[in-house]
């Protein structure tokens, strides 16, 4: 469904280092930069990349606007969550764990990046 996410971010490089530890968890490469100083992460189903805003005004997070990453398990998320907060991020939300409703049984981890943006690790687990 989704080409590309492209998220802004005060400082580039402490952004990287923190995406390229989550996304290190889950086998992905870290970021490249292009000659506009923006960090790439390809991968086959799309691109996942950081820009400061092109406005020349500072990052913000988008309120009530999340990006979920898809882990294999809970380990994984696990895994993914301790990572992000080593590397510059912050825990938010509950802690992470397996949450009920609406017929779904899911594990989720949330993390607010260097910038404020909110991401998410998920797992489906059998309801």
């Amino acid at each position: 469904m989704f080409s590309h996410v492209m998220l802004g971010a005060n400082d580039i490089q402490e952004s990287k280092t923190f995406y390229d530890a989550i996304l290190g968890t889950l086998g992905y490469k870290p970021g490249i930069f292009d000659e506009h100083g923006r960090c790439f992460y390809f991968t086959d189903s799309g691109v996942f990349a950081l820009t400061k805003p092109i406005d020349g005004n500072p990052a913000s997070c988008g309120n009530g606007s999340t990006i979920g990453f898809t882990v294999e398990s809970p380990e994984q998320g696990d895994a993914w969550h301790a990572a992000g907060v080593a590397n510059g991020g912050t825990s938010c939300e509950d802690a992470p764990g397996t949450r009920e409703g609406s017929g779904m049984k899911l594990y989720l981890a949330y993390l607010r990046d260097p910038s404020g943006n909110k991401i998410c690790a998920l797992h489906r687990l059998p309801a």
